[in-house]
């Protein structure tokens, strides 16, 4: 039981050369966020599939370390979405900055190596809030390239067209239903930062979170 929300995850690219989008809304998620005061977001699960001459240059210790930095960059990036409504007042819960996120999940022993193992709702637990977004990315090639030359990881990915797809869901903490589930798959020329992307996914989606006005 402790897997089955995963077979809601994956989405997203900036690109619009070719794009499909899933979207399941909990009916009762505007009644449940009303009594919602505090939200988290967990580091999204990432896969890069790399072509063979790209995986030629790297190690497989540092291809998950790229997949970590990405899954960590779009928590970061979501994070700071959610600030900028509040900071315009349209945003109606409190957001748990990822530093906490993390290091309340670090003390309690969920890393990203293992943090699948948990539910929704023994993560909500452990962080204290009435709701978690987490979800999965996978894609060829890196958001941006920044992330690995910060890791020391020099592979050739200009040029190649990305293909991507990030689902996100929002899991409620009573009981773990299931609130919303947004998946979005595009492909075309890369070209997009973290932000840029969480920025183009929350702006299609925020209509249907119940957290925005």
């Amino acid at each position: 039981m402790k897997n089955l929300f995963f077979l809601f995850m994956g989405l997203i690219l900036w690109t619009d050369a070719f794009s499909q989008t899933n979207l399941y809304e909990n009916p009762e998620f505007d009644r449940i966020a009303q009594e919602h005061q505090e939200i988290a977001i967990i580091p999204f699960r990432t896969s890069l599939t790399l072509g063979p001459l790209q995986m030629r240059d790297i190690s497989t210790e540092q291809l998950a370390r790229m997949e970590e930095s990405e899954g960590y960059s779009i928590q970061s990036a979501m994070y700071s979405w959610f600030l900028k409504r509040e900071k315009r007042g349209s945003l109606t819960v409190k957001v748990q900055s990822p530093t906490e996120t993390n290091a309340k999940l670090k003390k309690a022993g969920v890393n990203y190596a293992n943090f699948e193992e948990f539910t929704p709702v023994e993560l909500a637990n452990i962080l204290n809030v009435d709701a978690v977004i987490m979800g999965t990315f996978e894609t060829n090639k890196p958001m941006s390239e920044a992330a690995s030359v910060a890791l020391g990881i020099l592979v050739g990915f200009r040029g190649n067209t990305n293909e991507a797809i990030l689902n996100l869901s929002i899991f409620d903490r009573k009981g773990g239903d299931l609130l919303v589930n947004y998946n979005k798959a595009v492909s075309g020329s890369m070209g997009s930062s973290t932000e840029n992307l969480i920025n183009v996914l929350m702006r299609k989606a925020s209509r249907r979170i119940a957290y925005t006005k």
